[in-house]
């Protein structure tokens, strides 16, 4: 059987039924860039910043929506290709208050523009998406001048009534991935497109607050967003890119499946964290406590020594003295009463490993089968 081949940048390439010509493209190693489109939801082509020319074509085409067809000879990059895309994203950044790159206009001009972008109190400081930014991203690579067209009004006030998220519309391009994030990734329907034309914008069923609304504040939106338009509440006020900040991969505790997270770091702080994504078992997505549940790392409150109770109060020990303790005191009441008067409970905010262990610890060391995990409470 012949398989499927077509050219991309006057190299061939075999694909299989099925995949777009971003996904050929991708899979290759070649870079199309994209902004609305987001891996495992279904591709809109809504930003048309992925555009490429395909021969015999009357148009460009979008890559992430146009299934790849035997013969197809594409070009990526070509000169055409590259005005598109210059030409798209200027209309990107005159939709809002995208005032981190404005090049072309003339100084007084400047100067209004970024007066009035921080008009709003929350606008005050550099944007948080600021160096973490794809649509700044892609108008360095592509040099754009924001000059052909006016920015446009504000209409909407930012929504900072909730306690996790920030919700600034006057910084969404409405390339739709938060919508996909939590309808297809999620399947939490909270958000969608509504109202049309120069009105549109992401709303809410009855288009209310995040707190009011079917919202799980899991943050799955936040973290497909490519600009400043959705951000943490702990990101309001920072700086844009931080240099200082340090990324930490680990697992998740709040329960035993595993989530692969990023522990934003600055000087020894967690400041932020965010879902590892292309890493299983769940692929970038967090719940609500995973993601926003960190305050407590950082409590001056927390317990840093063992404590021993002792005449009704309780004092600091050192670890060996602690542990020696809670030894006799096993070992006695093993002797004393049996193995089975011994009850051990795990916890759903340790690792399947460690409750592995507690439960191994329970059987072989203790004598007992009396082990039961909280899930059950």
């Amino acid at each position: 059987m012949a398989e499927d081949r077509l050219i991309i940048n006057d190299n061939e390439y075999t694909f299989e039924p099925g995949e777009t010509i971003l996904q050929v493209a991708e899979k290759n190693g070649i870079r199309i860039p994209t902004l609305c489109y987001l891996k495992g939801a279904s591709p809109t082509g809504a930003c048309r910043i992925c555009l490429v020319e395909v021969k015999g074509a009357r148009a460009l085409v979008t890559a992430c929506s146009t299934p790849a067809a035997s013969n197809m000879v594409i070009k990526t990059d070509s000169p055409r290709v590259i005005e598109a895309r210059r030409f798209n994203l200027e209309l990107l950044l005159s939709s809002g208050n995208h005032n981190c790159l404005v090049q072309g206009l003339d100084m007084d001009s400047w100067t209004d523009f970024q007066l009035k972008a921080m008009d709003a109190k929350e606008h005050k400081t550099l944007c948080p998406a600021y160096g973490d930014c794809r649509l700044q991203d892609l108008a360095v690579r592509y040099r754009v001048k924001m000059n052909r067209f006016p920015p446009a009004e504000n209409q909407h006030p930012i929504e900072t009534v909730n306690p996790f998220i920030v919700r600034d519309l006057s910084r969404c391009i409405l390339c739709g991935r938060c919508v996909q994030a939590c309808n297809e990734v999620q399947v939490n329907n909270a958000i969608s497109f509504g109202y049309r034309g120069s009105e549109a914008k992401i709303v809410t069923k009855g288009d209310r607050a995040l707190k009011d609304s079917d919202c799980v504040f899991c943050g799955e939106c936040v973290q497909a967003c490519p600009v400043g338009a959705l951000i943490t509440k702990d990101e309001m006020h920072s700086p844009g890119l931080d240099v200082d900040i340090k990324k930490v991969h680990t697992t998740c505790s709040y329960c035993g499946v595993g989530c692969q997270l990023y522990l934003h770091v600055k000087e020894n702080k967690v400041v932020k964290v965010t879902g590892v994504e292309n890493t299983g078992p769940n692929h970038g997505s967090l719940c609500v406590k995973g993601r926003f549940g960190y305050d407590f790392v950082n409590s001056p409150e927390r317990l840093q020594k063992p404590l021993i109770k002792e005449n009704g109060a309780f004092r600091e020990a050192s670890w060996d003295e602690a542990l020696s303790l809670v030894t006799e005191r096993l070992s006695r009441i093993k002797k004393e009463s049996g193995p089975d008067s011994i009850f051990v409970l795990c916890s759903a905010r340790i690792t399947n490993e460690e409750n592995y262990l507690a439960q191994k610890f329970t059987r072989a060391v203790i004598g007992t089968n009396n082990v039961d995990h909280c899930a059950r409470l």
